[in-house]
């Protein structure tokens, strides 16, 4: 009898080890933060930084320091006047400029990429030997694997539409007013007039600006 009980015993011991749930899986680690990219400007064949470039790099070199296991990568640009392979050699002085400053921030050298790729990818298209100052720029980007949230948009236009379609959001009239005559200007392609109209009327009423804190072409937000 006692044999009987104690194997009992034991199946149900063995039956209770088997039917144990197995741990659940780990949880999957979270998402790389989105990359950020700002935005600084030169003057016609220069590779100085100015001021307010000098604000911006800082910004970009504190975002860094909030996430450090992340690299930066500096990408200059150049308008199209000039031959092509000058215009190359600048472009990368323009992001080695950049690269300099980061690292007088506080970002090691090993953590910045510095990329000249000239004229061949304008901020706003234009012809030959056009003296465009929105494609004097170098790009700076911080992080990566995820979607670039970027202080500027691609170009005027699709920046203008941004400006109006939040308009017409949060808009309260229907009367002829200077935002509309704006947005009428944007959609003209006058976007030089439409979109300080249209910033000055966000920022006035609280509405955050499409790129937030920034004005076209990534200039923080400051008097007109």
């Amino acid at each position: 009898m006692y044999m009987k009980i104690t194997a009992v015993l034991v199946a149900a011991a063995l039956l209770g080890a088997c039917s144990t749930p197995e741990p659940p899986p780990p949880p999957p680690p979270p998402p790389p933060p989105a990359a950020t990219s700002y935005m600084v400007f030169f003057d016609w064949d220069r590779s100085n930084l100015s001021p307010q470039a000098l604000t911006t790099i800082q910004q970009a070199a504190g975002t860094w320091k909030a996430r450090r296991a992340v690299r930066i990568t500096a990408t200059g640009h150049t308008d199209t006047s000039g031959p092509e392979s000058y215009n190359m050699a600048l472009s990368l002085r323009r992001a080695n400029a950049v690269k300099d400053a980061l690292m007088r921030e506080g970002v090691p050298a090993t953590s910045i990429d510095a990329i000249g790729v000239g004229e061949s990818r304008p901020l706003v298209p234009t012809g030959d030997g056009v003296r465009e100052p929105q494609n004097r720029r170098v790009e700076i980007v911080v992080g990566g694997g995820g979607t670039v949230v970027s202080t500027v948009f691609a170009d005027p236009r699709s920046y203008c539409k941004a400006l109006s379609d939040k308009w017409r959001e949060f808009r309260t009239s229907q009367l002829d007013t200077p935002e509309a005559a704006a947005i009428s200007k944007c959609e003209a392609g006058n976007y030089q007039e439409g979109i300080p109209t249209l910033e000055n009327s966000l920022i006035a009423n609280k509405i955050p600006l499409p790129a937030p804190g920034y004005r076209w072409p990534g200039r923080p937000i400051g008097p007109s």
